[in-house]
């Protein structure tokens, strides 16, 4: 079986006694798993070169927040790690060794996609192996393209190294000039080009953008001599401060954005044909340390490989799947409301269509029984389906409230213009709470029926974006009942008032509860392990990194109440240490689909999938940014159909995956579950969900109380 580095626990002088896995490296031992299913030569080529790109991206993003992090807190002269008591500069050195032997994995396997692509006739071609005719149309299509858009800066001291911004990329080139005097230039390459061309003709064959910027550097430069070049690529600090008192919290926003792009380097990747000078100039102009500079032997800025996906044919790809839309929206010819008087309904993503939520939202913005639409957006784009049904119904003159977090990373300046488009349209935005970001996916409509206001609400685990609903795994929760609608009214009245609710009748919020009602959901099974009854706790979540969390699980070990943990990403648990955490397991999902849904179950007195289990979905991982910093939503799962879809399904049959699992060990590193022949995700694509079968229930022989 395949098996990934220890994450080596860190805390304390004796590494045996340490109760925790660190953070930062518990999160490269993710990031290594997803870049184990590139080398998986069982997957179709384009999937293993999708995996390295995402691997690529994620450990950008890893750079630019984690280990800037990590030396913002060095610059401010900390030597122990405030949260974990951890020596900062031995945390430093273990991550950046791991995160550069990470890289060294990427560039391995991406040569031997390529290999393999090659053989099945999708090329990258240097200029070199070019034909006359290539270089000619290549350098035509380069003055018509791409010259227009360059501006290279030659270096002499009236003109300095340039600034380059964060993720920016380029070329810094040595030559000899017609008088032979040697002249250094640096051609920054604009982010709105794509980084491979496509040459003619009926095959695939592309030519990095860099090659012929080579290839045709006499119209910049003619008659030099080209002595020597490389590519570079520089990662910025990429975190934001912003004031809480801020009386115009946008305007706040552009300017740390601004910031953003000209933060501390944390980051420059150059290629290994540089020679040592031609590096030490990098170290002199851009005033960085050595160790923040990486040499690499192959491609700078693996995730432009993801430009070649679409060109790619079918055949390099898993076959499409078709999500399926609830036979039980169809049984009351696409009307919503009906179908959710009728039973709630839970959608599982991206199995089921995200077509639901948005018919869910279309259709209260057309009803002109619809009073009043709030909704809160995390992570969308102006041009989704979700703003339009918003802008459609504050234009039918409804009561439309966006809630919009405009702290998403990375979607901050897309949230900024999301803002000013509904605020054009006539809906009332609202950020929020300064000192909280808005992570609760929830939505609440008010219909007018029989003379009465009756309330309907969606509660999601992801965000309310269409394209990503495509490849994450959430769940979709649609109830009329009265005790969540109030909860859910009280919540967006909380975001816009900022008053907290004093008391919820069902739902479970951070920061104001969450965190002690998990802790007393783990005593209450400690409790019965005690007195000899059932007992147990299955966890699905992203991460588990809090650590009063993590105490009570291993409280909860020691008596020996079972404890089943999911969680794809980050896990700061030691699973399986004699004395310590003996009665709990870990796994981690890593597939076709990204893992997003967190579910919440307890025992409560009943086996696991009794009716007395406390059946719980979430927005919220175990993380104390979820439990304490976050507008968070924990939700009962109650009715029946719903809590076996749930239970049975998809707990049940993450539970039982061998071909996308991979199993946490006590030492910090996880072990491919041995080879089987069951995919949770496969099972999902080919069953439809209990609570959407409606009258296909019959066809199925499904007894009438399951469905």
């Amino acid at each position: 079986m395949p098996k990934l580095p220890a994450t080596a626990p860190l805390l304390g002088p004796d590494e045996s006694d340490a109760r925790y896995f660190d953070r930062e490296l518990s999160w490269l031992a993710f990031n290594e798993r997803v870049l184990a299913n590139a080398f998986d030569s069982n997957l179709p080529l384009g999937e293993r070169l999708r995996f390295i790109t995402i691997s690529a991206s994620n450990l950008d993003e890893f750079y630019m927040v984690r280990i800037a992090g990590l030396r913002q807190l060095a610059a401010r002269n900390f030597k122990i790690l405030p949260e974990s008591g951890d020596r900062l500069d031995e945390l430093l050195t273990l991550v950046s060794e791991r995160a550069e032997r990470l890289k060294r994995r990427q560039q391995e396997v991406l040569g031997e996609v390529l290999d393999k692509l090659r053989r099945a006739e999708c090329k990258i071609l240097s200029a070199a192996k070019l034909s006359a005719e290539d270089r000619d149309w290549l350098a035509g299509w380069y003055a018509e393209n791409l010259l227009p858009l360059l501006a290279p800066t030659t270096l002499d001291p009236a003109h300095p190294f340039p600034f380059i911004q964060n993720r920016g990329k380029g070329l810094l080139i040595r030559m000899n000039s017609p008088q032979g005097e040697e002249v250094q230039s640096v051609v920054l390459l604009p982010d709105n080009i794509d980084r491979f061309i496509r040459l003619p003709g009926a095959s695939l064959r592309f030519v990095p953008v860099e090659s012929a910027l080579l290839t045709s550097l006499d119209m910049i430069y003619p008659g030099f001599e080209l002595v020597e070049s490389g590519m570079f690529r520089v990662l910025r600090d990429s975190e934001i401060e912003i004031d809480d008192e801020a009386e115009d919290l946008i305007s706040q926003f552009e300017s740390a954005l601004r910031a953003r792009r000209r933060g501390n380097v944390v980051s420059l990747v150059i290629s290994d044909s540089f020679s040592a000078e031609m590096r030490q100039l990098f170290a002199h102009e851009m005033a960085i340390a050595q160790d923040r500079i990486y040499i690499t032997p192959g491609y700078v800025g693996l995730g432009d490989f993801a430009q070649l996906l679409p060109s790619l044919p079918k055949g390099c790809f898993h076959p499409p799947f078709q999500p399926r839309f609830p036979q039980r929206i169809l049984d009351f010819k696409g009307d919503c409301f009906a179908a959710i008087r009728n039973k709630d309904i839970i959608i599982h993503h991206p199995y089921e269509s995200f077509d639901v939520v948005l018919r869910f939202l279309e259709q209260a913005a057309r009803d002109p029984d619809v009073l009043t639409i709030r909704q809160t957006l995390y992570r969308t784009t102006i041009g989704s389906p979700i703003v339009k049904a918003l802008i459609a119904a504050a234009e039918a003159g409804k009561s439309v409230t966006a809630l919009i977090e405009l702290k998403a990373r990375f979607d901050e300046e897309n949230n900024i213009q999301l803002a000013r488009v509904l605020e054009r349209a006539g809906v009332q935005v609202a950020y929020g709470l300064a000192h909280l970001k808005i992570h609760a996916k929830l939505s609440y409509v008010i219909r007018r029926e029989g003379g009465k206001l009756v309330s309907y609400t969606h509660c999601g685990t992801g965000n309310y974006h269409p394209q990503t609903a495509k490849i994450y795994t959430d769940l979709s929760y649609f109830t009329c009942d009265q005790q969540i609608c109030r909860d859910v009214w009280r919540i967006f009245n909380y975001l816009t008032s900022h008053v907290m609710p004093t008391k919820l009748e069902k739902l479970i919020i951070s920061p104001e509860a969450s965190h002690e009602w998990l802790l007393d959901k783990i005593e209450n099974e400690i409790t019965a392990a005690k007195a000899g009854q059932p007992a147990g706790i299955w966890l699905k979540c992203n991460a588990l990194v809090d650590r009063e969390v993590i105490d009570r699980l291993y409280a909860a070990s020691a008596a020996g109440v079972p404890v089943h943990i999911i969680s794809r990403g980050v896990c700061c648990l030691r699973p399986g240490v004699a004395g310590l955490s003996e009665t709990i397991t870990v796994s981690s999902l890593v597939g076709r689909f990204l893992e997003h849904s967190r579910i919440y179950v307890f025992a409560n007195g009943g086996n696991f999938g009794s009716t007395d289990n406390l059946v719980y979905m979430s927005s919220a991982d175990l993380m104390p940014r979820n439990l304490r910093r976050r507008v968070e939503t924990f939700i009962p799962l109650e009715n029946p159909t719903v809590r076996a879809q749930v239970l049975q399904q998809v707990l049940g049959a993450s539970l039982k995956d061998t071909q996308n699992c991979w199993h946490l060990q006590a030492d910090g590193s996880y072990e491919k579950a041995p080879q089987g022949h069951f995919s949770a995700h496969d099972y999902f694509m080919q069953n439809p969900s209990l609570s959407g079968l409606g009258s296909l229930a019959a066809e199925l022989d499904l007894p009438e109380q399951a469905v």
